[in-house]
């Protein structure tokens, strides 16, 4: 008995199922099929068919058949020996033979043994004479199949041949472990080794196995299944495998088991059998009172009575039966067994049949091996599940777990719809119901009102609804995908519905409800034929899923802590799981199994959903397990649209209801029709709810309240509304506000206002214009009115049972209000208050109340005419004209009366956090009003006016942005959207057209173009927290305050020149800071001093203005007074500017007030420095003392003229830092980062540059996908979207145009065109946590980092070929790598050693550059500098790269940095044979260390994909096959005939059964694996030439070229121009090469001379000399010298496009450690360049080489001088 979870036992066992404890038993394998329940539980004898023996077999005790020729052999043919010693009619042995039959072979002494034991190395005659055999008859072998092996004995290897015995095996069991050739010969392990090793060692096994981690090691070095170890059995041959084991006790054998004295057990056929069975001879013992056998009772005679099987049992007859039959209560008859009726036999569908039965699956299954169980077809399935914060999905079989959608709320329910790729949640905290697509991107709301507790949700995937349960409001509601149509489905007796499930095929919806009457509830999906599934023995029914195929529900209760499940119509209802269940929650099925997720234990459980055993834990430790749902196409199975495709006709909802459909509306409107609903609403219930605006539609019975969908209601109490206009108006106490909207929601905007009456009010509650009816809601008394007269005495109308009602309204003969305490809407009869109702209960904070109609009798009023001609507001008054025109809040009336002012002139504007007021200073009171800016704002601090345009600035330290509108609210925009953090200061130049600001959290001073553009980095050096900034534009100077460590106020120039402390004594909080021009002073409030202080501009004369001040943050100036906001009196206050007395208060109750600043639009604003054209400056003018100087952009360099910029940086850092994108200028010194604005960036990992086309490539993880975008954030687009794990790496080949990444997640690296298109797979195997990666594309390598398991450092040619090893020792957290193209090295960043190290290409002359680095990421180089970004120190540091030294901090304090990179005109230089027109391939051009190859994608395109270079082969014709593509072979191009050697060999290994010809015509582009090309071979014509005359013209031209390259010294064709080269810039490639003369024939790089090595590899002594791209032969060593010392000193050579590029540090470097062999290696690379280059010579040099500033200098001959 073993206990092992494999449940393995050896080869000569058989395995019996798994018990209930998890157990396993192992019995000999003959023991299966033998009638004996040896396993106690019938598995060994399931599924097994043994016929009755027939009339002429002999039966067998045990129930086995054998001839009766057999009997009395002397063989224990039965293995139980009945054929022989208990067979009565045995005789003694005759002394002659007996005649053998056809199939047995006659031995030398008498007996017959089967044929096939002749010669098979066994002594079966007992004199050997079955294996006296002559090899030498062919015939007599075995053949064996392909899938097996001959194995036999070794014995005879005449003449250097082996001959077998002939035993065929299974070929996987050729060096096991185990012998499976009875004279070991198949494994390696029993000592077969020496002369027979040397004579067939490619069969042999290695000596000693090494075993893996699931295998057990026995003391000879065999290896056997660490299951098998202490099982009883010696598994290993010599009993290692059994030593040391405990004694686990004896098993519980089964009830028709014997339990043997050794503690076995064994079946009970097999007692009293004459065989030792036990081992023990236990079941032989007297004690068993086994009885002789007599003959009497014998299965021979009549079968023993039985009807199907006969056994004999302690000498006494038993019968049995087949499988799928059982033994009547006669004991000798059998009948059928109906394996159907027992639940579970099959998976989903079982058919009986006589003494059998058939499993079958349903459409999208396929039945697995077992004939039972249904695998459902399609992708591996994924749990899909809600954890609060975040939605994951982890793989059930493999544990893995990923991340969908984070940063969430409290998302519960959870569904998708697999085939639009949509999830949906719901949020508990944000009340609302969103989705995503599966990737996790586009994340939308669908429903977002009205929700209070959405703890369900379902999708309907056949008609494209979405279900979703209420427990706050007791509903069930559906609505489009998009939340359009939304209606209350059900709401009558439903108390708290949790889990829903559909079955769209069937139009049923599943509900379970957890309320005082705890049920599981059906209906139509329509809402109709409600029936109630199950009402007993239930209390939290949570979860709740359907299995579709096997037609059952199964549902959670977290109370009674079970799992059960029914028939889709309640009944055979069983619990599947009662015990282990802590908490659960939410359940889903897939296939057999069941899911479900637990709150106690916050994991994800499976269990077999028909026993609910097997159970385990698929992932624990989770934050909060909410709902869970099995992601697969089978979960949603295809079913009819019961509305079609034009949505059955309906005008809004279709809902399906069994198998027809029902049209129907939303919630509210009413149905006109059988298929169309009413378009708008004519009367209903309208009130407010402090969060919420609800209605109850009185057009329909079912008066369910509905949400008007708003935006930023925060505490709504007062309503009215106006039927005309179909307007709604409220009140809002929390953003002070009367706003207005449609009846639908549409059209929101706050309204006109003016102040009526400000004085001697208190607290005014209600208004009415007019009542004609006054009720008194003490007790609710009427009034009657008529005429304006009372008629009659107070009455009380409803007096008792008025807890606290608060709205009140009138419609038709009815009152209605609201009532607090009892969370109701009630009603009543207006003339009696008798017949009272309750229309909802349950509604929290219940406020106004009216009845929307469109019978209000219309009034005449003088304001109805053309507004009585008022510019604004017209007003009802008693006067003689019976109106009177008024304007909003602050602005004056003009005199004639009827015009209102433009605006407000003289103004106070500040800052609420929340929101931005005005108070206007025009008018004889203080009133602040909201400026109607339409956007949420979260944290403004800072605030400054354009008083020229009308625009208001203001910063948001939360959203971190710089925004500005209209100061009537219009035109919002953001103009600072990336850099900032917390933006405390703001200041806008109205003369100089720019905005300042200070940011407390970059510590910087920053200016800008009023748009937001051309921002430039002022003064960031010395800043601690600067706060308050203002300007003196006149003077030129900018002022601010630092209220950090060591609090000062400085001054400079507006440019951040001449910075000057002014006063840094007795400072501690200097907040507000404002400029009084008039008398030249500067003011200042501090609010840790409580003081407000004044001094001159240059810092003298300090005094204090107001003492104390409670805790003044802004401070501003207007005329002879000054005004400051205070935080803890929460008010403005004023006083005299000169003295500071006369403070007064100018606003109070105004939480979260921060800056403010006072504006007089009628001041002239002063004279611009800048004067006309910008001061002649490119970009920015920027004022200071003496004039003004120009600026340009942060990074960007200033032309030698003063006034012109750069258009941009040259030479750049780019990193990334999860969310965004940045840029550090190296042109510059000041080293400020200036954001990419690079739209949607979520966590960016990986980064990349392309110089051609200037794009930035990055990966961004949360979305799993890899992008590009220009540097200026714009043409953003996704590259790489599916198919993507964890992009770690990213590399861009800028020559041959391909994209290279590794994926983490997948352990693959990958490539692809920069596009995105013709993807491939490189590198699949021995990967386990890649991750940087590089590209070398002059040399053809690829480099990455491997940090897994055993971290490593690999390269390998760019098409994945040719892999390689570089480093793998002393290696930790290899993160970051990065080539330095100049001196041939590769460095990279160790995080868990804390070092950056550097080798060569090959990983040799390794060396420690830095060590002691805190967590180093990722690196790059550009000079003589190495920069690394750092996670610890949160930071970007560079070393010198020759000496780690001059360590310095580029950037500081930055979150989440990654990845890093240079960009630079130096850096991405440059090419090779794919350079140019891609080499020729049709999809992927792979450049390699000496050739290149085309490769064709994994997934094919449209496009007919050619392995063969410059060919592209002829697109698939649907014709028949004779019709024939006319291609021949003599009509190919003479260039292609002309290929070498080594593509002919590469072209035939593409398929072993294409020809030649094929192959060149790309016909054999069916396999992946890419051709090589030889060099040059890329630029062959791209198409064939017909004809004898095009063949013969690129002869000649050939030939010409061979002439011409034969007497170079010659070259006097005129038209033949110079090379010239494009000016490289960090936009361009300097590959890009310009020829202004007539492209050189594709042949001609062929004539570029190419050294050649003899036999022994070295090279000859012809030396090489290189002029401009021409590769030439020279006798002269100096010249071999001056290449090993190059230098590139000319301007007139670029030295990466020439084959003179050699490079003289690698050289140098190497020199001192590499023998010859090494350093003409390394020179050989560099010449392998010269084939890919294509130019011509120059043709006015003739006969002299030109000067090519090669310098003669003196080898360096130690370490130290390199």
């Amino acid at each position: 008995m073993a206990s092992s979870p494999e449940c393995a036992c050896g080869r000569s066992h058989f395995t019996c199922a798994v018990s209930a404890l998890g157990e396993c038993t192992c019995i000999p394998a003959q023991w299966q099929c033998d009638g004996d329940n040896d396993c106690g539980d019938h598995s060994d004898e399931d599924g097994c068919m043994l016929p009755t023996c027939s009339p002429l077999d002999f039966h067998c005790d045990n129930g086995k058949c054998i001839r009766r020729s057999w009997v009395c052999d002397g063989d224990n043919d039965c293995e139980d020996d009945s054929d022989e010693q208990d067979y009565p009619h045995c005789l003694q042995q005759p002394d002659s033979p007996r005649e053998c039959e056809e199939d047995e072979f006659p031995c030398q002494n008498g007996y017959c043994i089967r044929s096939l034991w002749h010669c098979d190395g066994d002594n079966d005659c007992g004199d050997n004479s079955d294996e006296q055999c002559d090899w030498s008859d062919e015939s007599d072998c075995c053949e064996c199949s392909e899938e097996f092996l001959d194995f036999l004995s070794w014995r005879n290897w005449d003449s250097g041949t082996v001959a077998f015995y002939g035993l065929c095996i299974n070929a996987g069991w050729r060096c096991d472990g185990d012998a499976d050739c009875d004279d070991q010969s198949d494994d390696c392990s029993f000592g077969w080794q020496g002369e027979f090793q040397a004579e067939m060692g490619p069969l042999l096994c290695p000596a000693t196995s090494m075993c893996t981690a699931e295998q057990f090691r026995c003391r000879s070095g065999r290896c056997v299944r660490l299951s098998w170890r202490c099982d009883g059995e010696d598994d290993c041959a010599d009993n290692s495998d059994e030593e040391n084991c405990e004694n686990t006790g004896s098993p519980q054998c089964a009830s028709d088991q014997f339990l043997c004295w050794n503690g076995r057990c064994i079946g009970q056929r097999k007692l009293c059998n004459g065989v030792n069975d036990c081992g023990d001879n236990s079941d032989e013992s007297p004690q068993q009172n086994c009885r002789p056998r007599t003959g009497e009772e014998n299965c021979n005679v009549n079968n023993g009575g039985c009807a199907q099987k006969c056994q004999m049992v302690r000498g006494a007859v038993q019968c049995t039966c087949h499988t799928g039959y059982r033994l009547t209560e006669d004991g000798h008859t059998c009948q059928d067994v109906n394996e159907c009726a027992d639940e579970g036999y099959c998976s989903q569908g079982c058919t009986n049949s006589e003494g059998a039965f058939q499993c079958w699956c349903e459409t999208g299954y396929e039945l697995r091996p077992d004939r039972r169980s249904c695998k459902a077809l399609g992708p591996e399935p994924v749990l899909l599940f809600a954890n609060r914060i975040d939605i994951r999905q982890v793989l059930p079989h493999r544990s893995e777990y990923t991340l969908l959608l984070n940063n969430l709320e409290n998302a519960i329910a959870l569904d998708f719809h697999h085939r639009r790729e949509l999830v949906f949640w719901s949020d508990v905290t944000l009340d609302r119901i969103l989705r995503a697509n599966l990737n996790g991107s586009n994340v939308e709301e669908v429903v977002s009102t009205g929700l209070e507790s959405p703890g369900g949700l379902a999708v309907d995937w056949v008609h494209d609804k979405l279900y979703w349960t209420d427990s706050g409001t007791s509903r069930i509601e559906v609505a489009n995908l998009d939340g359009a149509h939304r209606k209350v489905l059900l709401w009558q007796n439903l108390e708290k519905p949790r889990a829903i499930a559909l079955h769209p095929m069937e139009g049923t919806i599943y509900w379970t409800d957890w309320g005082n009457t705890p049920r599981i509830e059906a209906s139509s999906m329509d809402g109709s034929g409600r029936r109630i599934i199950a009402d007993t023995h239930l209390f939290w029914p949570n979860g709740l899923t359907i299995d579709y195929a096997g037609r059952r529900m199964y549902w959670v209760d977290a109370k009674h802590h079970v799992i059960e499940r029914a028939n889709l119509d309640g009944s055979h209802r069983k619990a599947v799981i009662s015990q282990g269940l802590p908490h659960p929650f939410a359940i889903t099925v897939f296939e057999d199994s069941l899911y479900w997720t637990d709150w106690h234990t916050k994991s994800i459980n499976s269990a077999n959903k028909f026993t609910g055993k097997n159970q385990e834990i698929i992932r624990n430790k989770l934050h909060f397990p909410m709902d869970i749902h099995t992601l697969h196409p089978q979960r949603q199975p295809a079913g009819k649209n019961r509305c079609g495709d034009n949505n059955g006709g309906c005008t809004h909802l279709c809902l399906p209801s069994g198998q027809n459909y029902t049209c129907a509306c939303p919630t509210g409107f009413r149905k006109i029709s059988s298929h169309a609903c009413a378009q708008s609403l004519d009367k209903f219930l309208l009130f407010a709810r402090r969060m919420d605006i609800r209605r109850i539609s009185f057009d329909t019975e079912d008066l369910s309240d509905d949400v008007i969908p708003l935006a930023d209601v925060r505490s709504a109490v007062a309503l009215d509304w106006d039927s005309r206009d179909d307007h709604v108006y409220w009140t809002d106490v929390s953003t002070d506000t009367i706003s207005r909207a449609k009846w639908d929601g549409t059209g929101q905007e706050v309204g006109m206002r003016t102040v009526l009456i400000w004085e001697n009010l208190d607290r005014p509650r209600d208004i009415v214009e007019k009542w004609p009816n006054l009720m008194d809601i003490q007790g609710i008394k009427s009034n009657f009115v008529e005429d304006d007269t009372v008629l009659g005495p107070w009455q009380v109308l409803i007096g008792s049972q008025l807890p606290h009602p608060f709205g009140l309204t009138l419609y038709g003969e009815r009152i209605y209000w609201t009532d607090w305490q009892t969370k109701s809407i009630q009603s009543a009869d207006r003339l009696t208050g008798l017949d009272r109702e309750t229309l909802q209960e349950n509604l929290e904070n219940l406020m106004d109340i009216h009845v929307f109609h469109r019978r209000r009798p219309p009034v005449s009023t003088p304001c109805a005419m053309e507004n009585g001609g008022c510019s604004h507001l017209c007003l009802r008054s008693p006067n003689p004209s019976g109106f009177s025109c008024t304007c909003p809040t602050g602005i004056n009336l003009l005199p004639d009366g009827k015009t209102c002012s433009p605006g407000m002139n003289s103004f106070l504007i500040f800052a609420r956090r929340i929101d931005i007021r005005m108070v206007s200073l025009d008018i004889p009171y203080f009133a602040d009003v909201v400026v109607p800016i339409n956007i949420t704002m979260k944290n403004t601090i800072a605030i400054g006016v354009d008083p020229q345009e009308g625009k208001v600035y203001w910063s948001d330290s939360t959203l971190h942005r710089i925004s500005r509108a209209n100061l009537d609210g219009s035109q919002h925009e953001d103009i600072i959207t990336t850099g900032l953090q917390t933006t405390d200061g703001l200041a806008v130049d109205a003369i100089g057209r720019k905005v300042y600001w200070t940011d407390t959290g970059t510590n910087r001073i920053e200016v800008g173009n009023l748009d937001g553009s051309m921002r430039k980095v002022l003064v960031w050096q010395n800043l601690d927290s600067p706060r308050a900034i203002v300007l003196y534009h006149e003077m030129g100077f900018m002022y601010w305050t630092d209220w950090g460590e060591n609090a000062k106020l400085e001054r400079s120039g507006m440019d951040g020149s001449d910075r000057t402390v002014l006063i840094s004594n007795n400072l501690g909080w200097p907040n507000g800071l404002t400029v009084d021009k008039a008398s030249s002073q500067l003011l200042w409030a501090d609010a840790h001093t409580e003081r407000i202080e004044a001094a001159d501009l240059n810092g003298a004369n300090r005094h204090t203005l107001v003492s104390p001040v409670q805790h003044p943050y802004g401070l501003t100036l207007l005329d002879s007074h000054i005004y400051w906001t205070d935080w803890q009196t929460r008010s403005i206050h004023r006083a005299d500017k000169g003295t500071g007395s006369n403070v007064i208060l100018v606003r109070s109750n105004l939480p979260g007030l921060m800056d403010i600043q006072a504006v007089d639009r009628a001041q002239p604003l002063g004279f611009n420095k800048c004067g006309s054209r910008n001061g002649g400056c490119s970009h920015l003018c920027l004022p200071r003392p003496s004039g003004f100087s120009c600026a340009c952009p942060t990074g960007i360099q200033l032309k030698g003229d003063g006034k012109t910029c750069d258009p941009s940086p040259e030479t750049y850092l780019l990193f990334s830092s999860r969310g965004s994108i940045r840029r550090i200028s190296l042109d510059t010194s000041d080293h400020t980062d200036v954001h990419v604005p690079v739209p949607e960036l979520n966590n960016v990992i990986s980064l990349d540059y392309d110089s051609v086309d200037g794009k930035v490539y990055y990966t961004d993880v949360f979305l799993d996908v890899i992008r590009r975008a220009d540097l200026n954030g714009s043409n953003m687009e996704t590259v790489i979207g599916r198919g993507l794990k964890t992009t770690d790496g990213l590399a861009v080949d800028w020559v041959a145009r391909n994209l290279y990444w590794t994926d983490t997640g997948r352990n693959t690296i990958e490539a692809s065109r920069l596009d995105g298109s013709c993807r491939k797979v490189l590198i699949n195997n021995s990967l386990d946590e890649p991750r940087a990666i590089a590209v070398f594309p002059r040399k053809g390598y690829l480099f990455w980092t491997d940090w897994g398991h055993i971290a490593k450092i690999e390269r390998a040619n760019l098409d994945g070929s040719e892999r390689k090893v570089l480093i793998n020792t002393d290696l930790g957290w290899p993160n970051g790598l990065t080539l330095d193209y100049d001196t041939r090295r590769i460095y990279w960043v160790d995080a868990h050693l804390d070092r950056i190290e550097s080798a060569d290409l090959n990983g040799k002359l390794r060396q420690v550059l830095v060590s002691h680095v805190s967590h180093p990421f990722a690196l790059t180089q550009q000079d003589r500098w190495i920069y690394w970004t750092d996670w610890q120190t949160k930071s970007i540091q560079r070393v010198d790269k020759y000496s780690g030294r001059n360590k310095e901090t580029v950037l500081a304090n930055v979150e989440g940095l990654m990845d890093i990179i240079v960009v630079s005109p130096q850096r991405q230089t440059g090419t090779n044979a794919c350079g140019v027109n891609n080499g020729g391939c049709t999809h992927l051009c792979f450049a390699r260390a000496s050739d290149f190859v085309c490769a064709c994608p994994d997934e094919r395109d449209s496009r007919p994909c050619s392995l063969v270079p410059g060919l592209v082969p002829p697109a698939p014709r649907s014709t028949g096959m004779s019709e024939k593509s006319p291609v021949l072979p003599n009509t190919l191009p003479t260039t292609l005939h002309s290929s070498t050697t080594r593509t002919r060999m590469s072209l035939e290994e593409v398929e072993g059964r294409c020809s030649e010809r094929d192959a060149r015509l790309g016909l054999c582009a069916r396999s992946n694996e890419a051709v090589p090309a030889a060099p040059g071979e890329g630029l062959h014509i791209s198409y064939a030439i017909g004809g004898l005359l095009s063949i013969l013209l690129i002869l000649v031209v050939i030939a010409a070229l061979m002439l011409y390259r034969h007497k170079k010294s010659k070259f006097t064709d005129p038209g033949m121009g110079n090379l010239t080269y494009s000016n490289p810039s960090y936009r361009t490639s300097t590959q890009e090469v310009k020829i202004e003369a007539i492209p050189k024939p594709a042949m001609y790089n062929q004539l570029c001379y190419k050294k050649e090595g003899g036999p022994d590899h070295n090279y000859t002594k012809e030396k090489i000399k290189i002029v401009e791209g021409i590769c030439l032969l020279s006798g002269d060593d100096a010249e071999w010298d001056d290449l090993k010392q190059l230098r590139s000193s000319r301007g007139g050579l670029l030295r990466d496009h020439v084959c003179m590029k050699t490079d003289t540090v690698s050289i140098q470097a190497s020199s001192g450690s590499l023998d010859d062999t090494e350093t003409e290696q390394l020179l050989q690379e560099e010449q392998s360049e010269c084939s890919s280059v294509h130019t011509a010579a120059t043709p006015e040099r003739r006969g002299s080489l030109p000067d090519t500033g090669w310098k003669h200098e003196r080898k360096l001959s130690s370490e130290s001088q390199v």
